[in-house]
């Protein structure tokens, strides 16, 4: 996922219409949005490795990749970007695949202006909540990637309510050894407690296998 922020509150508009594309700009600018404008799906996939993160409307039918195929390989590749669908010719059955591959909402041509901006409002912060957790996420990460592979392995064991010794004795280590590895960790992770360090891992959302018999050994 991208951590670089637009510049102001922007939206990917996805339409093999030009003369959509140029009416949602009208609408979007009006409201102080900026609409950054695609004639194609494919277009769209091909820069999104260098795009921010911003909501996404997207049209269903349109030639190449449609906006359901498109739904599919965001999901794939698991942008969880807010995506707002929209169509001229709205289904039931089109709707719920679309809230299946993650659309937030189904809009059917004509809408009101107003619609689109209170859904748009509600995407913006969708979308500051998901960058958070991702800048959380990515901070513990940076954190706990500071770690020797001992102190990991300390920790991993630590974090299971092992006591030292048991600990030690997993590990072929011996307590004070165990107990030097983990305050070693806490020191690096700037914690106090292993209550703290469980907390780190969550927000990290990172495995956690626990050592190997190899490592036990090494």
């Amino acid at each position: 996922m991208t951590c670089s922020v637009p510049p102001q509150r922007a939206v990917y508009v996805i339409d093999d219409d030009v003369d959509v594309r140029k009416s949602l700009h009208f609408l979007l600018s009006s409201s102080s949005i900026m609409a950054w404008p695609f004639g194609s799906a494919g277009e769209f996939i091909d820069l999104l490795p260098n795009l921010a993160p911003a909501p996404i409307l997207v049209d269903i039918r349109m030639a190449g990749i449609d906006g359901l195929q498109m739904l599919h390989i965001l999901k794939e590749r698991a942008v969880v970007w807010p995506i707002i669908v929209m169509t001229a010719h709205a289904d039931v059955p089109m709707a719920v695949r679309a809230m299946k591959l993650g659309a937030i909402e189904f809009l059917e041509k004509p809408f009101e202006a107003a619609a689109l901006i209170r859904i748009l409002d509600e995407a913006f912060g969708t979308l500051d909540q998901l960058l958070q957790a991702w800048l959380a996420r990515n901070d513990a990460r940076l954190l706990i990637g500071q770690l020797s592979k001992r102190e990991s392995d300390v920790l991993t064991i630590l974090m299971q309510g092992t006591l030292n010794k048991v600990a030690a004795h997993q590990l072929g280590l011996s307590p004070r050894t165990v107990e030097m590895h983990r305050g070693n960790a806490l020191a690096k992770l700037g914690l106090k407690s292993m209550v703290e360090v469980v907390a780190l891992f969550a927000a990290a959302e990172l495995p956690n296998p626990g050592p190997t018999a190899d490592d036990r050994l090494s």
